[in-house]
Protein backbone atom coordinates (compact mmCIF):
# COMPACT_ATOMS: atom_id res chain seq x y z
CA UNK A 1 0.00 0.00 0.00
CA UNK A 2 1.36 3.40 -1.01
CA UNK A 3 1.40 6.51 1.13
CA UNK A 4 -1.43 8.11 -0.88
CA UNK A 5 -3.81 5.32 0.07
CA UNK A 6 -3.20 5.98 3.79
CA UNK A 7 -3.57 9.71 3.24
CA UNK A 8 -6.90 9.18 1.45
CA UNK A 9 -8.22 6.94 4.23
CA UNK A 10 -7.29 9.37 7.01
CA UNK A 11 -8.80 12.33 5.15
CA UNK A 12 -12.08 10.48 4.57
CA UNK A 13 -12.17 9.36 8.22
CA UNK A 14 -11.70 12.98 9.38
CA UNK A 15 -14.58 14.16 7.18
CA UNK A 16 -16.89 11.40 8.44
CA UNK A 17 -16.13 12.11 12.09
CA UNK A 18 -16.74 15.85 11.68
CA UNK A 19 -14.29 16.41 14.52
CA UNK A 20 -12.95 19.66 15.90
CA UNK A 21 -10.26 19.87 13.21
CA UNK A 22 -12.77 19.84 10.33
CA UNK A 23 -15.18 22.14 12.15
CA UNK A 24 -12.38 24.61 12.83
CA UNK A 25 -11.36 24.61 9.15
CA UNK A 26 -14.91 25.24 7.96
CA UNK A 27 -15.39 27.94 10.60
CA UNK A 28 -12.27 29.70 9.23
CA UNK A 29 -13.26 29.18 5.58
CA UNK A 30 -16.65 30.82 6.19
CA UNK A 31 -14.95 34.11 7.11
CA UNK A 32 -12.66 34.10 4.07
CA UNK A 33 -13.62 35.66 0.72
CA UNK A 34 -15.90 33.66 -1.59
CA UNK A 35 -13.04 32.90 -4.00
CA UNK A 36 -9.80 32.44 -2.08
CA UNK A 37 -6.42 31.41 -3.50
CA UNK A 38 -4.82 28.60 -1.46
CA UNK A 39 -1.10 27.90 -1.12
CA UNK A 40 -1.59 24.14 -1.41
CA UNK A 41 -4.57 21.79 -1.75
CA UNK A 42 -6.22 20.55 1.45
CA UNK A 43 -6.78 17.09 -0.09
CA UNK A 44 -3.51 16.44 -1.89
CA UNK A 45 -4.41 12.93 -3.03
CA UNK A 46 -7.61 14.04 -4.72
CA UNK A 47 -5.92 17.04 -6.32
CA UNK A 48 -3.13 14.87 -7.74
CA UNK A 49 -5.58 12.36 -9.22
CA UNK A 50 -7.39 15.23 -10.95
CA UNK A 51 -4.21 16.58 -12.56
CA UNK A 52 -2.70 19.02 -10.05
CA UNK A 53 1.08 19.41 -10.07
CA UNK A 54 3.11 21.46 -7.59
CA UNK A 55 4.80 23.62 -10.20
CA UNK A 56 4.48 26.95 -11.92
CA UNK A 57 1.23 27.50 -13.79
CA UNK A 58 -1.02 25.49 -11.44
CA UNK A 59 -3.18 27.32 -8.90
CA UNK A 60 -5.67 25.97 -6.36
CA UNK A 61 -8.62 28.15 -5.37
CA UNK A 62 -11.19 27.45 -2.65
CA UNK A 63 -14.70 28.60 -3.52
CA UNK A 64 -17.71 28.94 -1.24
CA UNK A 65 -21.13 28.26 -2.80
CA UNK A 66 -24.42 28.77 -1.00
CA UNK A 67 -26.72 25.77 -0.90
CA UNK A 68 -30.40 25.43 -0.26
CA UNK A 69 -33.50 26.52 -2.11
CA UNK A 70 -32.99 28.65 -5.19
CA UNK A 71 -35.46 31.45 -4.60
CA UNK A 72 -35.92 33.63 -7.63
CA UNK A 73 -36.36 37.40 -7.24
CA UNK A 74 -39.76 39.08 -7.46
CA UNK A 75 -40.70 40.75 -10.75
CA UNK A 76 -39.45 44.34 -10.79
CA UNK A 77 -42.32 46.13 -12.51
CA UNK A 78 -45.64 45.07 -11.07
CA UNK A 79 -47.44 41.79 -11.25
CA UNK A 80 -46.32 39.31 -13.88
CA UNK A 81 -48.21 36.00 -13.68
CA UNK A 82 -45.65 34.24 -15.90
CA UNK A 83 -42.98 34.93 -13.27
CA UNK A 84 -45.15 34.24 -10.22
CA UNK A 85 -43.40 30.97 -9.26
CA UNK A 86 -40.87 31.18 -6.44
CA UNK A 87 -38.37 28.36 -6.75
CA UNK A 88 -36.43 27.46 -9.87
CA UNK A 89 -34.16 24.49 -10.39
CA UNK A 90 -30.98 25.98 -11.87
CA UNK A 91 -29.46 24.55 -15.01
CA UNK A 92 -26.04 24.28 -13.39
CA UNK A 93 -24.98 22.28 -10.31
CA UNK A 94 -23.17 23.72 -7.31
CA UNK A 95 -19.79 22.35 -8.42
CA UNK A 96 -20.18 23.94 -11.85
CA UNK A 97 -21.19 27.21 -10.18
CA UNK A 98 -18.01 27.09 -8.10
CA UNK A 99 -15.90 26.47 -11.21
CA UNK A 100 -17.51 29.43 -12.98
CA UNK A 101 -16.96 31.71 -9.97
CA UNK A 102 -13.27 30.79 -9.90
CA UNK A 103 -12.91 31.32 -13.65
CA UNK A 104 -14.65 34.69 -13.40
CA UNK A 105 -12.00 35.90 -10.96
CA UNK A 106 -8.98 34.31 -12.69
CA UNK A 107 -9.79 35.07 -16.32
CA UNK A 108 -6.34 34.29 -17.69
CA UNK A 109 -6.55 30.68 -16.46
CA UNK A 110 -8.65 27.63 -17.38
CA UNK A 111 -10.43 25.25 -15.00
CA UNK A 112 -8.81 21.83 -15.01
CA UNK A 113 -11.02 20.11 -12.42
CA UNK A 114 -12.58 20.49 -8.98
CA UNK A 115 -13.54 18.52 -5.88
CA UNK A 116 -15.55 18.96 -2.69
CA UNK A 117 -13.57 19.72 0.48
CA UNK A 118 -16.31 20.31 3.02
CA UNK A 119 -19.77 21.62 3.77
CA UNK A 120 -21.89 23.00 6.57
CA UNK A 121 -25.54 23.94 6.84
CA UNK A 122 -25.32 26.95 4.53
CA UNK A 123 -22.36 26.42 2.20
CA UNK A 124 -20.41 23.89 0.21
CA UNK A 125 -16.68 24.42 -0.25
CA UNK A 126 -14.92 23.30 -3.42
CA UNK A 127 -11.29 23.46 -4.43
CA UNK A 128 -10.81 24.33 -8.09
CA UNK A 129 -7.60 23.50 -9.94
CA UNK A 130 -6.76 26.28 -12.40
CA UNK A 131 -4.09 26.07 -15.08
CA UNK A 132 -2.26 28.79 -16.97
CA UNK A 133 -2.17 27.29 -20.47
CA UNK A 134 0.57 29.61 -21.69
CA UNK A 135 2.89 28.67 -18.84
CA UNK A 136 2.22 24.91 -18.73
CA UNK A 137 1.68 24.25 -22.43
CA UNK A 138 -1.53 22.29 -21.80
CA UNK A 139 -3.97 22.42 -24.70
CA UNK A 140 -7.34 23.10 -23.01
CA UNK A 141 -10.53 24.48 -24.52
CA UNK A 142 -11.19 28.17 -23.95
CA UNK A 143 -13.67 29.03 -21.18
CA UNK A 144 -14.47 25.37 -20.66
CA UNK A 145 -16.19 25.93 -17.29
CA UNK A 146 -18.95 27.92 -18.98
CA UNK A 147 -19.40 25.49 -21.88
CA UNK A 148 -19.88 22.35 -19.79
CA UNK A 149 -16.55 20.81 -20.81
CA UNK A 150 -15.20 20.14 -17.29
CA UNK A 151 -15.97 16.93 -15.41
CA UNK A 152 -18.88 18.55 -13.53
CA UNK A 153 -20.28 19.99 -16.76
CA UNK A 154 -20.11 16.66 -18.59
CA UNK A 155 -21.92 14.99 -15.70
CA UNK A 156 -24.71 17.57 -15.91
CA UNK A 157 -25.00 17.11 -19.67
CA UNK A 158 -25.42 13.35 -19.32
CA UNK A 159 -22.12 12.17 -20.75
CA UNK A 160 -21.62 9.59 -18.00
CA UNK A 161 -24.77 7.68 -18.94
CA UNK A 162 -24.20 4.38 -20.69
CA UNK A 163 -26.45 1.91 -22.48
CA UNK A 164 -30.01 2.58 -23.56
CA UNK A 165 -30.17 5.98 -21.81
CA UNK A 166 -27.17 7.38 -23.71
CA UNK A 167 -29.10 9.54 -26.24
CA UNK A 168 -30.47 11.62 -23.34
CA UNK A 169 -27.68 14.12 -23.85
CA UNK A 170 -29.03 15.26 -27.23
CA UNK A 171 -32.33 16.91 -27.98
CA UNK A 172 -34.89 14.89 -29.94
CA UNK A 173 -34.65 17.32 -32.86
CA UNK A 174 -30.89 16.84 -33.19
CA UNK A 175 -31.25 13.08 -32.74
CA UNK A 176 -33.84 12.90 -35.53
CA UNK A 177 -31.70 15.06 -37.81
CA UNK A 178 -28.64 12.87 -37.23
CA UNK A 179 -30.72 9.75 -37.91
CA UNK A 180 -32.13 11.27 -41.11
CA UNK A 181 -28.65 12.25 -42.37
CA UNK A 182 -27.19 8.82 -41.63
CA UNK A 183 -30.07 7.11 -43.52
CA UNK A 184 -29.47 9.38 -46.52
CA UNK A 185 -25.80 8.43 -46.70
CA UNK A 186 -26.56 4.72 -46.41
CA UNK A 187 -28.70 4.78 -49.56
CA UNK A 188 -25.88 6.23 -51.66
Amino acid sequence: MGAYKYMRETYQAELKERGDLVKGKIFKWRREPVVNKVSRPSNLVRARTLGYKAKEGYVVVRVRVGKGRRRRPNPHKGRNPAHAYLYVQPDVGLRSQAEQKANRKYTNMEVLNSYLVGEDGNYKFFEIILVDTLCTGLNLNKRRAYRGLTSAGKKRRGYRVKGTDAPRRRSKKKEAKAHHVSRRYKKI
